[in-house]
Formats: C-alpha cells, structure tokens, sequence
C-alpha cells in the first residue's frame, strides 16, 4: 500500500516538475529574443533592401517592427505579428524606400524591436545610428575613345565623385570589377572587361556601374567603336581511330562513362565536360590580386605554328553526319614534342592540375582580373600558389586532355571570360589601349 503510494507522490512530482519545466521555457520564460542586423548596413539609400534576423528559441515570437527617426519624425517600415506561439527564426527584407518616407540625406537612427509569446512579454530594443543618403555616385570617365574587337578586350580608366565599394563595367549581363588605381597621384579605377565574341551581330551593351555605401546605384554608356572581324568556320571529322585513342581515358575517369559507346562519351565530354570545366576555371580565376602583375607584351610559345585559332566555330561530324558543335576559346600551338612552356607573363599560379578535357593545365593570374591558361601539358613543373615570372618554364606541351596530338592549348581570361590571346601578344596594341588608356590626366 505504501509503495503504491510513493509511486503515485513521484508520477505527480515528476508531472509537476514536467509542467512547471514547460511553463519555465514557454509562458514564463524570461529569456529576451534576438535581432542580428547586417553589420554592413552604416548607410541607407534612396532604395535600400535591409537584412534582418529575429531569433527566439523558445516562445517564440510575437511581434517584430523596423522604424528609422530622424529630426523628431519616426517611420514604421515595417511591422509584423505572429498570433502562434513558436515562430523562430524570422529573416526579414525591409524594403526602405527614403523618398517616401520623406526623409531628408542625414543622420537618423534606425529603431529594431522584437517581443515574445512569454507572459512577461520580453522584449528587445536595438538601435543604430545610421546615414540617409540620397545622392548616387558620379561616373566620370577617362577614356572617351575605345576602340574595340568581338572577342577582344576593353579597358576603361574612370573616377566616381566619392568611394564606393562597387564598380565596374557591365557587358550586357555580365559583369567585370574594377579596381583602385593611383594616376597622377589622383585615385581612380581601372576595369579590363571582354567583348562578346558574337558582339559583331548581336551587339553589346557597355556601361560603367558603381554603387556607393548605401546603396544608390549609377551607370553611364561607355562609348567605343567596334572594329570588324570575321571568325573561321570549319566542319571536323570525328574518326573512330580518335574515339579508340582518347575516350577511354575519360571513361576511366568519369564512372557514369563506362558504359556509355565511344561516340556518347565524346558528346557528353564536349558539352557536359567542357561546361564543368569552365566553371572551374572561373571559380579559379574569380579573386584576382587588386594590382597589376604583368609587364611588358605577353610571350607566345616559341618556334610555334597555329593550329586553330580564336574564336574557331568547330561543327562535328561523325560518318558525314553532325552531332554537335564548339567555339575554340584559345589558340592551338604546336612545336616539337614535349616543348618547355613558358609563363607568358609574371603573375600567381591559380590552378596547377588535371582539368578534363584541357588534361594537365596550368592557370596564371596577372591582377587586374585578367589570366593566362596552358592547356594539354605533358608534365607540370610549378605549384599552386607560386609565383612565376614573364619566361618562366611552367611544364612541357603534350596530348592529355581532349587533344589528338602534342600542342599547347594557350587561353587569355578577362574577368573569367575568355578572349582573344593575340592583343595580348602585340606590344602595340597593348600601347594604344592598355598603357595609353592610363597615362591620362585629369
């Protein structure tokens, strides 16, 4: 009888205790809720996206409000309320339009509250002072002459009329950062950007761009003249000699290949292989150093004849049939067997590594955003992270990767885009539209 009666005493002790345990962290908790702000966010703009996130782990919260105060004038911009317990975390994207708040440019301060589903009702207050600032940046541009070629590379000299954190040049909807330069002894940008290759019949859209601390965006057209070019076009023969050669490889390599017939494995690696890889090598060339490495005209593999070209159209045929087709981003040159190649310029390595179809490769970066590719390589002799100089021998041409015979597969790279390496060759074209470009005065 007495044990029954301990038993029943503990189940309800543990009940209550349970209870009490759930009211504790829920009804009758006293923990505050918290608001983490973008701690970027010192300036607000005409049209500035506020990033806000509310957390409360155990209530959960009921009530959340951004308001900005300025000369004695507040401004909910944005309230909210949840009627069920629980809601954690919350992120939010205030939307702050200053114009129709009819705020001023200034300080104000920005006013952040959060309140539980507690009994007590617990509640946070955060506040910052920030600056409202209305006014966009100005472009102002250093080079009123730009001649440029389909495929080519651009350059832009330029200044804004106050520091901003971004800037560049947008090539329809790609875009290319620009980067801090002191000419004159007078700060200014400088943005290398491609050319479209297609930019002959489809045109591009060039425009600087900048957007200063708070938000307020700008853009002004480049002006440029663009020079004519015509690109080669030849239709490629695909022999069952080249399949038995080099599709084994990548079947060895790419598990989902092994059995797949030669011809569908050389289809998934021109297009599937080909898309995968480059986007490796933007991802390698995507932080490029602030400064210029190179000097001098870039060097061309010596004692070199081209096989292909820039901006070659490849269309496939396989027994007099198509199957696919390719654009050659680079330049194809052969000289004698296994042939030392030589870092066309000073700069970092980025990548020194097998990359599919370009097989052993090594990847530069000369600052600016812009980097030089040595594809099909027998051998590497340098490291990721190394710094080379213009000369440099960087490894031994070959046949690795998707090539039929030993050559260099040789790339120039503009913000991870790929463009015409035979600007880069020429000291005069270098002159007229790199070193001219950033001899101005202003």
């Amino acid at each position: 009888m007495k044990k029954s009666v301990y038993i029943v005493m503990a189940l309800m002790i543990i009940a209550f205790l349970s209870v009490g345990w759930w009211l504790f962290n829920t009804w009758l908790e006293i923990e505050k809720p918290q608001i983490q702000v973008d701690q970027d966010v010192t300036a607000i703009g005409a049209q500035t996206v506020l990033p806000v996130t509310f957390i409360d782990k155990k209530s959960g919260l009921s009530k959340i409000t951004v308001s900005l105060k300025q000369d004695g004038k507040a401004a909910v911009i944005s309230a909210m309320a949840f009627p069920e317990k629980g809601k954690s975390p919350y992120i939010l994207s205030v939307p702050v339009n200053a114009y129709s708040l009819k705020f001023r440019s200034g300080d104000a301060t920005l006013t952040v509250t959060a309140v539980d589903h507690s009994f007590f009702k617990n509640q946070t207050v955060y506040e910052r002072q920030i600056t409202i600032d209305l006014t966009p940046p100005q472009i102002f541009l250093l080079n009123p002459v730009n001649h440029i070629s389909p495929g080519g590379t651009g350059v832009i000299v330029y200044r804004t009329s106050e520091a901003v954190p971004m800037s560049g040049v947008e090539v329809n909807d790609y875009f290319f950062k620009g980067y801090p330069v002191t000419i004159g002894g007078k700060p200014c940008m400088i943005s290398y950007f491609a050319v479209p290759i297609d930019a002959g019949t489809a045109g591009a859209r060039i425009r600087v761009v900048a957007s200063d601390q708070a938000g307020n965006k700008a853009s002004v057209a480049l002006p440029y003249l663009l020079m004519a070019k015509k690109f080669r076009s030849d239709k490629m023969e695909t022999s069952d000699n080249f399949l038995r050669q080099k599709m084994p490889e990548f079947q060895a390599a790419v598990p989902e290949l092994r059995d797949k017939t030669l011809l569908d494995t050389y289809i998934y690696v021109n297009t599937k292989m080909r898309e995968d890889n480059f986007k490796i090598i933007q991802t390698a060339v995507k932080h490029s150093m602030p400064r210029q490495l190179w000097q001098d005209a870039f060097l061309r593999m010596k004692n070199s004849a081209p096989m292909a070209l820039f901006g070659d159209k490849r269309i496939y045929l396989y027994g007099g049939k198509g199957f696919g087709e390719s654009i050659h981003m680079g330049v194809d040159l052969a000289s004698t067997q296994q042939a030392p190649i030589e870092a066309a310029n000073n700069g970092v390595v980025v990548f020194a590594d097998n990359l599919g179809i370009y097989g052993n490769t090594v990847i530069i970066d000369h600052g600016f955003g812009l980097s030089s590719l040595y594809g099909h390589l027998s051998s590497i002799t340098t490291k990721n992270g190394a710094q080379v100089k213009r000369g440099d021998v960087i490894g031994n041409s070959g046949l690795s990767g998707l090539a039929g015979g030993d050559h260099l597969h040789f790339s120039i790279l503009v913000g991870g885009q790929f463009v015409d390496p035979k600007e880069w060759w020429d000291p005069h074209w270098i002159a007229d539209n790199v070193l001219k470009k950033m001899a101005v005065s202003y």
